[in-house]
């Protein structure tokens, strides 16, 4: 899905008041109806994102982690089953999986007389059972389950979808029988930084010659698009030639204006490939075959 950069702008408007809750993913849903769930859900995990490095060094002040803390045990002992950090981080306007961090960071300092190691944490995270408190276990549980940007869970979920849209590139690839190298194959040739494809024999798509192609289980927004240029996109533009980006849950229509430059965008797999061997038949076709075609 394109989207001009006013479209997404109002979308963005959309998202400045929303937590990052599935209650909140159904109210814009409900206001963007013409969008699909997965373009809305990408846009507004950018956005809130964003939010979220704009504000969150005041949540990390020691007096404040002091005061969640102490919040937190004198809730829990009037409501032990009651999802109190949930609810206290939607109110602070904090994630739910990284307030679920600061509060476990702050308890296991009590438990263990010092700093936590960073396994320790990131294990309890991803498997709240093994903290020796049942009521903190259960409340870490629910910021997990119930935050759609930050935390394990949805670590987990991006992964394997980014996983299923490179499976689906090369299904693509094989169901037009185009010989490509793929990320794992280029790294055991000895490349640290590859796309996700490198076409053995490089198309053309829209008339602009493509070696190498990368997909992007996201939209591709102003700030993440520039970022991939300067990190990604132009290291393997230098190395591999020009290429395609798929942003598989669309991007803002004006960012792409690199096509002569040799970066081109689509936000699905290209229906009008030509390949050399297309190409090749072509120019043998003898005249009268190709008045007949015209």
């Amino acid at each position: 899905m394109r989207l001009s950069r006013a479209e997404y702008k109002e979308i963005a408007r959309g998202t400045e008041q929303l937590r990052p809750t599935r209650q909140c993913m159904k109210m814009l849903k409900d206001r963007f109806p013409h969008h699909s769930q997965s373009t809305l859900l990408s846009i507004f995990s950018l956005e809130y994102q964003k939010r979220t490095k704009r504000t969150i060094s005041r949540h990390h002040v020691p007096d404040v982690i002091e005061q969640y803390y102490q919040r937190y045990l004198s809730e829990t002992k009037v409501r032990p089953t009651a999802p109190v950090l949930l609810e206290f981080a939607n109110e602070v306007d904090l994630s739910p999986a990284l307030m679920a961090r600061i509060i476990l960071d702050r308890f296991l300092k009590d438990s263990n007389g010092g700093m936590p190691s960073k396994a320790i944490l990131n294990s309890m995270l991803k498997e709240p059972s093994l903290i020796p408190d049942q009521i903190l276990a259960n409340n870490i549980y629910q910021c997990t389950i119930n935050d759609c940007c930050y935390g394990p869970l949805v670590d987990c979920i991006k992964h394997a979808v980014g996983q299923e849209h490179e499976m689906l590139l090369r299904d693509k690839l094989m169901e037009r029988n185009l010989s490509f190298l793929d990320e794992n194959q280029l790294r055991t040739m000895g490349y640290d930084k590859t796309p996700d494809i490198i076409l053995e024999v490089p198309v053309a798509v829209e008339g602009h010659i493509i070696h190498w192609i990368e997909s992007k289980a996201s939209f591709g927004d102003d700030h993440s698009h520039q970022t991939y240029l300067n990190e990604q996109f132009w290291s393997y533009w230098n190395r591999f030639g020009p290429g395609l980006v798929i942003y598989w849950y669309g991007f803002i229509e004006e960012l792409d204006c690199q096509r002569d430059r040799g970066i081109l965008l689509k936000d699905c797999f290209p229906t009008d490939i030509v390949t050399l061997c297309h190409t090749t038949q072509l120019d043998q076709m003898p005249e009268s075959q190709e008045e007949d075609k015209e």
